[in-house]
């Protein structure tokens, strides 16, 4: 790989510059997208560490102006470097490097089109996927459901990385910032990275605290009503520090 980058830092046959691995179509990446790329290789790492996906299942991306940056495919995210930056257009037009943007680009853009969000995270987390199997809709088993808008739905099965997925991924998140992907996993966004991830983490320990409750034999799980879920996003709005 080192043998493989150092040739292609060099000159061509003619002596014509070789574009170096990574860098960007048609314009440099800019210090703001170097951050950004950082902060998503970390994130996309992140869920591997924390087991919410397996090998290079799931992925993430963040939006920097009009540029979406997101993991490739097929790439390993501890082997993802500076210079592997994968950036595309709201269209899908690749403008940075040179790996292959994931295959499930077009749920990504389609969130970055109808909603105002700045990053997403989508994983195979076990919990989550397995109630995704099971209803249409999370059971308001814990009061962080308001975190994501309301009662949690799951999008109806569709071949990954295909328009249909994404438009019934679309369907479930309306008034939401996050779904269930019915036989698939989930998929949460956010202003921020943090943001995004953060969601993904809440919503996969809301499915394994359902499912737990509901393994225990004779015994049915307590739910919250809509109105209780509504108090709790009042105070929600209210939450954490200010100034």
């Amino acid at each position: 790989m080192a043998e493989q980058r150092e040739n292609q830092r060099g000159r061509g046959d003619h002596g014509d510059r070789v574009r170096e691995v990574g860098e960007p179509r048609g314009r440099r990446v800019s210090q703001e997208e170097a951050r950004a790329w950082a902060d998503l290789v970390d994130t996309a790492r992140r869920t591997v560490t924390e087991g919410l996906v397996v090998g290079t299942s799931g992925n993430v991306s963040v939006r920097v102006g009009e540029t979406v940056l997101v993991t490739p495919s097929g790439v390993p995210y501890d082997r993802l470097a500076p210079d592997d930056v994968t950036g595309v257009d709201l269209t899908g037009r690749q403008v940075l490097g040179t790996l292959v943007p994931t295959s499930e680009l077009p749920m990504h853009l389609a969130v970055y089109r109808a909603t105002d969000a700045r990053a997403i995270v989508h994983t195979h987390a076990v919990h989550a996927t397995a109630v995704s199997t099971l209803v249409d809709e999370l059971p308001l088993i814990h009061y962080m459901a308001a975190a994501l808008g309301g009662p949690v739905r799951v999008a109806r099965y569709a071949t990954y990385g295909t328009d249909e997925l994404a438009e019934n991924m679309l369907h479930a998140l309306t008034d939401r910032t996050g779904c269930l992907l019915q036989n698939h996993g989930t998929l949460t966004y956010g202003t921020t990275l943090p943001q995004a991830y953060d969601r993904t983490a809440q919503l996969e320990w809301m499915c394994r605290v359902w499912l737990t409750a509901s393994a225990v034999p004779g015994r049915s799980p307590n739910l919250l009503s809509l109105e209780q879920l509504a108090e709790v996003s009042d105070r929600l709005r209210g939450y954490g520090q200010r100034g």
